[in-house]
C-alpha cells in the first residue's frame, strides 16, 4: 500500500476493467439504438427500453468474457435482448393470450407473406405502448421486421422459430395493428400542467441556482446518470450539479413522455428544436429522492413522444 492506504493493485485492476468496459461499449456502439429501438417497443416504452438495453449490454459483457471467441455480433445481441424483454415483461406482469412458442404451431399460408399488409412507415410511428396490444412473438416479429428490416432467416434465428412461424406472426401481428391504427386518435386532449416541484427544479437549474437545487434534495438522493455512472447522498450528487455548470449545451423545459413527467432538454441557441434528451426526477415527501439523466443516451428521444407542457 502507499502512504494514504490505497492498494496499487486494486488501482491497476479498476484500470483494466474500466478500459474493457470502455472497449466494449466502443465495440457495440453502433448496434445499440437498434437494440433500444427493438426493447422500447418490447416494453412499451423508452424509459424501460433502456433498462433492458442496459440489461442486454452487462449480460453481453460478462459472456462475452466467458467466451473464447467473439460471435457474430448482431445477431447475438438480438438474441440476448429478446430474452431480456420477455423476462422484463414476466416481472412485470405484462400478460399477452399467445405464449411466445405458440408461434411454431401457426399453419403457414401464401397470403402470409411478410410484404403485403403492413406498410413498415406505420409500424415506425405507432406509439410504444400500441405494441403492447400483440403477443410477444407478433410483437418481436414485426419490430424486427417492419421496423428495424431485419431478414426472415435472421428473425428466425433471432427468435428460435422457424420462417413459416415467423411469417404467420407477422400476419397475425400486423393485422391487429392496422386494426389499432384505424381507431380514432384525433381526439383533443387537454394537457395537464406540471407540477409546482417540476416547474421549481427546472426554474432553479436553468437559472443555475445551485443552491436553491441542492436545497430540494433528499438526504439519501440517489443519481443514474444512465449508461456513465451512479451516485447517492447529497454530497456525491452534488457533483453532478458541478458538471452542468460548467456546460452550456442545455435548457430545461417541463414535459410530458409516455403520460409521466420529465424535463427535456434542449439546446439553448436552438429555440423550438427537438429535445436531446430527457431527465426523469422522483420526489418523496416534497424532497428529491431520485435523478435519472439520459444525457449520455441521445437515442432515446428517437422513439419517444416528448411533449413540452411549460
Amino acid at each position: 500500500m502507499d502512504s494514504s492506504g490505497a492498494d496499487p493493485a486494486a488501482g491497476d485492476l479498476i484500470d483494466v476493467l474500466d478500459q474493457a468496459r470502455q472497449r466494449f461499449l466502443a465495440l457495440v456502439a453502433d448496434v445499440r439504438p437498434d437494440l433500444h429501438r427493438y426493447c422500447a417497443r418490447m416494453t412499451g416504452s423508452v424509459a424501460s427500453g433502456e433498462d433492458v438495453v442496459q440489461d442486454v449490454l452487462a449480460r453481453a459483457y460478462y459472456e462475452l468474457s466467458q467466451s473464447k471467441t467473439l460471435p457474430p455480433l448482431r445477431p447475438w445481441l438480438f438474441r440476448i435482448a429478446h430474452n431480456r424483454a420477455i423476462d422484463h415483461l414476466r416481472h412485470e406482469a405484462y400478460r399477452a393470450a399467445e405464449p411466445m412458442d405458440a408461434a411454431n404451431d401457426i399453419a403457414d399460408a401464401p397470403e402470409h407473406e411478410p410484404d403485403q399488409l403492413l406498410e413498415r412507415r406505420q409500424a415506425m410511428h405507432l406509439a410504444l405502448a400500441r405494441f403492447l396490444e400483440l403477443a410477444p412473438a407478433q410483437r418481436a416479429c414485426v419490430i424486427l421486421k417492419d421496423v428495424l428490416d431485419h431478414s426472415l432467416d435472421d428473425i428466425a434465428d433471432e427468435l428460435g422459430l422457424s420462417v413459416p412461424a415467423v411469417k404467420a406472426a407477422l400476419h397475425r401481428g400486423r393485422t391487429v395493428l392496422q386494426r389499432v391504427a384505424q381507431r380514432s386518435s384525433a381526439r383533443s386532449e387537454r394537457l395537464p400542467s406540471p407540477s409546482p416541484a417540476l416547474v421549481r427544479y427546472a426554474t432553479l437549474f436553468n437559472a443555475r441556482d445551485w443552491d436553491g437545487v441542492r436545497a430540494l434534495l433528499a438526504d439519501d438522493v440517489r443519481l443514474d446518470l444512465v449508461s456513465q455512472r451512479k451516485a447517492a447522498g447529497r454530497r456525491d450528487v452534488g457533483m453532478y450539479f458541478s458538471n452542468y455548470d460548467r456546460a452550456r449545451d442545455w435548457h430545461l423545459h417541463p414535459a410530458l413522455l409516455e403520460g409521466r413527467e420529465v424535463l427535456a432538454v434542449s439546446h439553448p441557441q436552438q429555440p423550438g428544436s427537438a429535445p436531446r434528451y430527457f431527465i426523469e426526477l422522483g420526489w418523496v415527501d416534497g424532497r428529491l429522492a431520485s435523478i435519472r439523466d439520459y444525457r449520455y443516451v441521445p437515442y432515446i428521444t428517437r422513439d419517444g413522444s416528448i411533449t413540452v407542457v411549460g
